[in-house]
């Protein structure tokens, strides 16, 4: 269906009933609205619609539905692909929907859509608790909860969504619903790694854990020269590692003149960082081998606050500069793609890019794999290739570095990917497909029962049927 623009009158009407702020082309702060974290994301919208609660999202879903107007979701964080702007569209903005609850005695949270992992980890540290979050403390709850959620407790407490409890959400005809494993769970099931296909989140209730305040962390570097090394010990530890640890390998320049001497800021390194979901003590023996691999360029390893831990690559990933990621579910780590990880950590264009290794398994793999959409219990590892830059003129090589890495790595693959890093989402359907598998079929009858004319598009997307588009559109015109 063509796109429209909304009439003034339509506006006027929207105005009447919403109690954010509506941001228009023009306005004072319509550039600094229009941006988001990515910086090769450049997108002009029509009007942005910053909510302050639910009556405002469904205003806003309403309005789009009645005027056909393509929509955008924005939660509180990073959105790498850029799907929460849009041009010509609207975006409905919940990044002011920030809110923390904690109930330590239930061990749950409830937690507004658009806030940051460092929102809900600045409140549940205060009881010694938390939920598996992301590795960046900026990073957005919504994004990467409904995308499944790969943080730093995975292999103890499972992924992000696996802790999700209920969620409440407007879907396109705008009705407010609870999903939860007693209310709406078919719906529940496909929120749970399915993304934003079926409606606009508004708040999360997750479960829990003991974790903290402080942790025993794993920040160790080597020279990439021994980097063959550190990947097969690496492989060899996590096939025994305790359920505790949650480990990932970073391979790249990272020239970081304040953390590495001055003949190794230019050199090639890999790191092996993560935590022990545990106490400091258990945790320092445990991570003890992973420093002893070579002798290290750095090691920073040892005792720390969990919040600062969630909070150490903060600054590795600015606002506003240029990032381009793709992944991979890897069948394992042999000889041979060890050999091919090594090749394209050493051929990126960008000092600033990475080749992660992410060990999977523990509490992920304990999930029957129909239990939720998620698509990728089944790996035992995650390839992450980040694409990190400063210059515009450097686009087309680190996206070119990207896709030919991806391309080569597929061979050690079944072609799954991890949708929280989706490139910008350009194999479209074939992605969603390989990806969720047999799967799909279900994810297709959810999205024709709860957005048959896909409204919510701007996403990882699963397509309505035909049949349901048809139905969707006889509905509403």
């Amino acid at each position: 269906m063509a796109q429209q623009a909304i009439s003034a009158e339509q506006l006027e009407q929207f105005e009447a009933e919403f109690h954010g702020d509506l941001i228009r082309v023009g306005d004072a702060d319509y550039d600094n609205a229009r941006l988001v974290w990515n910086g090769i994301i450049d997108k002009r919208p029509a009007l942005i619609a910053r909510c302050r609660g639910v009556k405002d999202v469904i205003s806003a879903v309403d309005s789009a539905r009645e005027n056909d107007l393509l929509v955008a979701v924005r939660g509180g964080g990073h959105n790498v692909a850029g799907t929460a702007v849009c041009d010509d569209g609207l975006v409905i903005d919940l990044s002011e929907m920030r809110s923390v609850r904690v109930d330590p005695d239930a061990r749950t949270a409830w937690v507004q859509a658009g806030a940051t992992w460092a929102d809900v980890d600045h409140e549940t540290q205060a009881f010694g608790l938390a939920t598996p979050g992301g590795a960046v403390s900026e990073t957005g709850v919504a994004g990467l909860t409904l995308g499944g959620g790969i943080g730093h407790l995975r292999c103890k407490y499972g992924l992000t969504c696996d802790n999700l409890a209920s969620v409440n959400l407007v879907t396109a005809d705008g009705d407010y619903l609870t999903a939860s494993e007693d209310e709406n769970p078919v719906l529940f099931w496909g929120l749970r790694g399915g993304g934003g296909n079926f409606g606009v989140v508004t708040d999360f209730e997750f479960d829990l854990h003991p974790v903290g305040t402080d942790v025993a962390i794993c920040l160790v570097f080597y020279s990439g020269d021994r980097m063959v090394e550190v990947l097969e010990a690496y492989l060899d530890y996590v096939a025994d590692a305790p359920p505790e640890v949650s480990l990932l390998t970073l391979s790249g320049v990272i020239p970081d003149e304040e953390i590495f001497p001055a003949d190794t800021v230019d050199e090639l390194k890999i790191a092996i960082a993560g935590c022990y979901a545990g106490s400091v003590a258990d945790g320092e023996r445990a991570l003890a081998p992973l420093r002893e691999i070579a002798e290290p360029i750095a090691d920073f390893s040892g005792p720390m606050p969990y919040v600062e831990f969630q909070q150490l690559f903060d600054e590795d990933y600015p606002a506003g500069m240029r990032y381009y990621w793709k992944s991979l579910y890897l069948d394992g780590l042999s000889e041979s793609a060890i050999d091919r990880i090594v090749y394209w950590s050493d051929v990126a264009p960008s000092p600033l890019s990475t080749v992660d290794v992410w060990q999977l398994g523990g509490a992920i793999a304990q999930v029957g794999v129909e239990d939720s959409a998620f698509a990728g219990r089944h790996a035992p590892f995650l390839l992450g290739v980040e694409a990190n830059w400063e210059r515009p003129e450097d686009d087309d090589a680190n996206v070119e570095w990207v896709r030919d890495c991806l391309d080569d790595m597929r061979q050690f693959s079944d072609g799954s990917v991890y949708l929280n890093f989706p490139g910008f989402l350009e194999e479209g359907d074939d992605m969603m497909r390989s990806t969720f598998g047999p799967k799909y079929k279900r994810l297709i009858a959810l999205k024709d029962e709860y957005d048959p004319t896909n409204l919510f598009r701007l996403n990882q997307n699963i397509t309505p049927s035909e049949n349901a588009q048809a139905d969707g559109r006889e509905c509403h015109e």
